[in-house]
C-alpha cells in the first residue's frame, strides 16, 4: 500500500477545499480502515464551507456519507475482516461520557461528527469505529449503500423514531429535496395517508408523487390550507415535517396541523421560527420537535430494505463526480443544477 492518498480538505482559515496528498491514516484499537468506494456530498458540508456551521478544526477531511471495504484491521477488532463490505457511522462515541462509561455508546452524550470533528470520506481511505459498522447485502451497490449514512437514516429517523408516524396518520412534508424525498419514501413504508408534499419546483413535486405521495401543491399557494383541509377530509396534517428549516415553511407547517398534531423540524438554516402567542399554542396543543441524525441500527434496517427490494433509492443519486472534480459537484449542489438529491463523490 502507498503511503499517501488523495483527499478533499476544508481549511479553515481560508474556507477553501483543497483536494492534495496526505498521509493514509492508520487504524488505531477498536477501528478499521477503510478504502472508500463513494461518498455523498451533503448539504451539511456545505454549511461548513459557507460558515453556516462553524469549523472545530483547522483542517479537516469533508464527506460523511460513504461506503467502502475494509482495509486493514486496528488491535482488538473481531467480527470483521479485510475485503468486507461495510458503510462507516457518520459519527463516533466519545468513550469519555457518562453513557460510553456505561457501554451505552449509542447514546453518546458527547458524540463527534464525522468531516467535523475528525476526517471524513472525500478520500481514498478513512478510518472508522469497528463498533459503528453496517455491513452491506451482497445485492446492495455501494453507491446506493453510501447515501444511507445521513441520507436516508436521518430522515428514517426523523419519520419512525422522532416523529412516531403510525399507520393512517396523515403527513405532510415541507420541501421535498433530498430529505423530504426519503421522509415521503418512509412515511408512505410506514402506511401514512395521506401524504401530502410542498415545495416551490414543480419538477420536484412531480418526482414526490411518482415516489408515494398522495398530493403536490405549491406552497406559495394561496388557497394551500384549504387544499390540506380537502385532501384530509378536513382533519388536517397529524405529522408535518419542515425538511427546508426556513421561517415560512415552519409557520406553513403549524398552521397546517391538526388539533394535537406534531411538527418536526428536519431542515437546517439560520431562520428564527415563529411559535404565535403562548395561548394560541397552548390551546392548540400542537407539538414541536426539532430532529437530527439517526442511530447505527438504523442504517442496518435500511440497508436490509434495499437488499429485499422494500425501499428503493436509485432515483436518489444524481451524478458521480471523481474526488478531482469534488468541486464541480459541490458548486451543483449549492446551485441546484439538475435538481440534485445527491452527488456522489469516487475517489
Amino acid at each position: 500500500m502507498a503511503e499517501t492518498m488523495r483527499a478533499a480538505r476544508f481549511h479553515a482559515d481560508s474556507k477553501k477545499t483543497v483536494v492534495e496528498d496526505v498521509p493514509i491514516p492508520e487504524p488505531g484499537p477498536g477501528e478499521v480502515l477503510v478504502k472508500v468506494e463513494y461518498c455523498g456530498i451533503c448539504h451539511s458540508d456545505l454549511s461548513l464551507i459557507n460558515g453556516t456551521f462553524p469549523a472545530m478544526l483547522p483542517v479537516v477531511t469533508q464527506g460523511h456519507e460513504s461506503s467502502g471495504t475494509i482495509a486493514e484491521l486496528g488491535a482488538g477488532v473481531a467480527g470483521w475482516a479485510v475485503g468486507d463490505r461495510v458503510i462507516p457511522s457518520a459519527g463516533k462515541a466519545c468513550l469519555r461520557c457518562r453513557n460510553c462509561r456505561r457501554g451505552d455508546l449509542t447514546n453518546c452524550l458527547n458524540i463527534q461528527l464525522m468531516a467535523f470533528a475528525y476526517d471524513g470520506a472525500w478520500a481514498e481511505y478513512t478510518v472508522a469505529q469497528a463498533g459503528g459498522l453496517t455491513r452491506i447485502p451482497d445485492n446492495v451497490p455501494f453507491d446506493q449503500a453510501a447515501i444511507l449514512a445521513d441520507a436516508v437514516s436521518t430522515p428514517y429517523g426523523a419519520v419512525v423514531r422522532t416523529g412516531e408516524v403510525r399507520v393512517g396518520e396523515a403527513v405532510g412534508v415541507w420541501g421535498v429535496g433530498g430529505i423530504g424525498t426519503h421522509i415521503v419514501q418512509l412515511a408512505r413504508l410506514v402506511g401514512a395517508v395521506p401524504i401530502l408534499a410542498f415545495d416551490i419546483n414543480q419538477v420536484v413535486l412531480e418526482r414526490a408523487l411518482e415516489l408515494g405521495a398522495d398530493y403536490a401543491f405549491d406552497s406559495r399557494d394561496p388557497e394551500l390550507k384549504a387544499k390540506v383541509a380537502d385532501a384530509t377530509g378536513g382533519r388536517m396534517l397529524d405529522v408535518a415535517f419542515d425538511s427546508a428549516g426556513l421561517a415560512v415553511t415552519f409557520s406553513q407547517a403549524l398552521d397546517c396541523l391538526a388539533v394535537g398534531g406534531r411538527l418536526i423540524v428536519v431542515g437546517l438554516s439560520d431562520q428564527e421560527a415563529v411559535l404565535g402567542t403562548t395561548t394560541a399554542f397552548g390551546l392548540s396543543k400542537k407539538q414541536v420537535k426539532g430532529h437530527l441524525g439517526y442511530k447505527n441500527v438504523d442504517i442496518e434496517t435500511l440497508a436490509e430494505l434495499l437488499s429485499r427490494g422494500r425501499l428503493d433509492v436509485s432515483r436518489s443519486i444524481s451524478e458521480i463526480v471523481s474526488l478531482e472534480d469534488v468541486l464541480v459537484g459541490i458548486e451543483k449542489l449549492d446551485r441546484h443544477e439538475g435538481d440534485p438529491i445527491r452527488i456522489l463523490v469516487r475517489p
